[in-house]
């Protein structure tokens, strides 16, 4: 069984071992691959594994011999599924590999938006503690978290996990959620007009689809309590960015702390990095070296269980 992997940096840049999925057969790794040599790196290859690297209608059409695609991350719109179950190609996903991360990740945001650790450590290195007459000293105000409200928009595994952190800082928690949500002190589902009208902090954690793009949009940012701080590290889109960059600069909103954006990498550039109050980090929340390791852990396990003829984690039934 030939295996190729069209883009395996983000996952392995180098800290782990390949040995899950060499296990399996041949096993050809791509640090990158452009699409332009997308359909010509799988080949003959029966297996191919992609991150973001897109697989459209065209790359299936050209490699006949593709009965299986691994899709290294939860998210799965960089393959046409129409057009490989057309072709009886089996498409997997990896779900629930990064919940504690991404959630961990979420208070390591509003950690630094309330608090601006990173902050005052670069100023005490240039020597401000050094000369002022007190023994402390903060450049922006802080923001306690106990008796916040917390809402959360979207409650899957992630938006669980990040719920179960903020009752334990003493936050109250409303969710929006389309499901059903088991209720428990401190914790409530909520319209999603009162979550949105009574946050002191909001955090995204729903799926992207057509109809949640630009979902946070001009009119339900002005709806929100002056000041209230916005934390995304589900996707980009979901937030309509102009009106985000508006909100920041008139302060309606008092802080925003993103790992995702609507152009990865913002290569023509994004409002949001000039923004004030505004972090953003580079879609890394998933990162840490034991969640990648759980990850391929996982993608060995769905190859293992397609070459058995019992397919698992399948996404185009």
């Amino acid at each position: 069984m030939n295996c190729v992997i069209l883009d395996g940096y983000t996952l392995n840049p180098g800290d782990l071992d390949w040995a899950p999925l060499e296990r399996f057969g041949t096993l050809t790794v791509y640090d990158r691959t452009p699409p332009e040599l997308v359909a010509e790196r799988i080949g003959e290859a029966q297996v191919a594994m992609t991150n973001k690297t897109v697989l459209d209608r065209a790359v299936l059409e050209a490699c006949p011999n593709l009965r299986y695609i691994s899709v290294l991350a939860t998210g799965y719109n960089v393959v046409d599924l129409e057009a490989a179950r057309e072709r009886g190609i089996v498409v997997t996903n990896i779900p629930a590999y990064s919940t504690h991360a991404v959630a961990q990740h979420v208070f390591a945001l509003l950690l630094e938006l309330t608090n601006h650790v990173g902050l005052h450590s670069e100023s005490v290195k240039a020597g401000n503690w050094a000369r002022i007459e007190d023994f402390c000293y903060w450049e922006k105000p802080m923001m306690e978290l106990e008796g916040k409200t917390f809402g959360i928009v979207g409650y899957g595994r992630i938006g669980q996990a990040v719920a179960r952190l903020a009752l334990a800082f003493g936050m109250e928690v409303l969710v929006s959620s389309s499901h059903t949500i088991e209720e428990m002190p401190g914790l409530r589902a909520a319209p999603l007009e009162e979550v949105l009208r009574r946050s002191d902090i909001l955090s995204l954690h729903c799926p992207l689809t057509e109809e949640r793009r630009g979902f946070l949009n001009r009119a339900r940012l002005a709806a929100m309590k002056r000041g209230v701080l916005i934390l995304n590290t589900a996707r980009g889109p979901l937030i309509d960015g102009s009106a985000l960059y508006e909100a920041l600069c008139s302060g309606q909103v008092g802080g925003a702390a993103l790992d995702v954006l609507c152009e990865e990498p913002p290569r023509s550039g994004d409002l949001l990095i000039g923004a004030p109050n505004c972090i953003i980090t580079p879609h890394l929340a998933w990162g840490p070296r034991e969640t990648r390791v759980r990850l391929m852990e996982i993608a060995a396990h769905n190859l293992e269980c397609f070459l058995a003829g019992t397919p698992v984690n399948v996404v185009n039934p």
